[in-house]
């Protein structure tokens, strides 16, 4: 087969005291490799650091981690991408096996799972936000991952190059997940070292704040690629809520022939129109949504898998 070309991509924002690490040591798992950092406006040195120890640096103003996914995907040209955060906490050592199993399974995507015996490296809080954030996703588009949110991929040609990013922040791995699973890519997982920020480095990620963002992006994925099943459910609900106002009102009027709570009643009919009229959106809109699906699809079926594009 073919070597490939492998590209590293790194996102990064304010990691100048670590970014030439992670580009060292990705050199040296595979010595092919060519380095790209995306720096997101940092305000310290961390694009004349990155370009010292020999990577391509580009800069993306538009702030977010998700905006600079986008232009990752888009302005690189590769094989085979790995992407990682620039924060050094992730093993790079791991780099060539996943690659090996992303060609050998004709794989689009395989997900470095974070495994951490260090005190610190991986908080309690964002690791149980992280387990329900992911179960939830799980529930809605099929399960498929257990670190839902790790920072360590690997992408296939096709993957990337059929990915369209519509979150701006930390959700984007969100994003990566819904589309693998929307368009059933064949994915894995593999464990790997976590490990801490080294000392002086500093987390980006605010933990309320970007946990309530990942779960409204849930949210409006769930609208926007199951339309029918997020609809249904307001349905259910409101014509629950319209019959059990309405019970009361039937038994009343069965026996005396009279409505004695005309604002009620009236109440129930609004809930029940609306419901239905909720329900009738959901079926248009499943329609267009599966119109859509197939066409992405049919996107991503026009670029070579990975195997195909290594074939001498």
């Amino acid at each position: 087969m073919k070597t490939p070309r492998i590209a590293l991509i790194a996102p990064c924002f304010n990691e100048a005291g670590t970014i030439a690490q992670v580009i060292e040591d990705f050199k040296n798992a595979i010595p092919s490799i060519l380095c790209y950092v995306f720096d997101n406006s940092s305000s310290d040195k961390t694009a004349d650091v990155a370009r010292m120890a020999g990577a391509e640096v580009r800069r993306v103003p538009l702030k977010g981690k998700g905006n600079v996914v986008h232009r990752m995907l888009a302005d690189v040209d590769a094989d085979i991408y790995i992407m990682v955060d620039g924060d050094a906490t992730y093993d790079a050592a791991a780099a060539p096996h996943l690659v090996q199993l992303l060609i050998d399974d004709d794989l689009d995507m395989v997900v470095g799972s974070r495994v951490s015996k260090t005190e610190g490296a991986y908080r309690p809080g964002h690791r149980w936000g992280n387990r329900m954030l992911t179960d939830f996703v799980g529930l809605i588009f099929g399960r498929a991952f257990d670190d839902m949110l790790s920072g360590y991929r690997v992408f296939s040609r096709r993957f990337a190059k059929s990915f369209s990013a519509h979150a701006q922040g930390f959700e984007i791995e969100t994003e990566l997940a819904v589309h693998a699973l929307q368009l059933r890519m064949a994915v894995t997982e593999v464990q790997t070292v976590y490990g801490a920020r080294p000392q002086g480095s500093v987390s980006k990620l605010n933990t309320y704040r970007d946990g309530w963002r990942i779960l409204m992006t849930i949210i409006r994925l769930f609208k926007a690629e199951k339309p029918l099943a997020f609809f249904g459910i307001i349905f259910l609900v409101m014509l629950s809520s319209a019959l059990a106002l309405a019970t009361p009102l039937i038994v009343t009027y069965i026996e005396t022939g009279l409505v004695p709570r005309l604002p009620t009643a009236v109440l129930c009919s609004g809930l029940a129109l609306l419901a239905f009229l909720l329900l009738v959106c959901g079926i248009i809109l499943e329609t267009v949504t599966l119109g859509r699906i197939e066409a992405k699809r049919q996107s991503y079926l026009q670029i070579p898998s990975t195997r195909s594009l290594l074939k001498p």
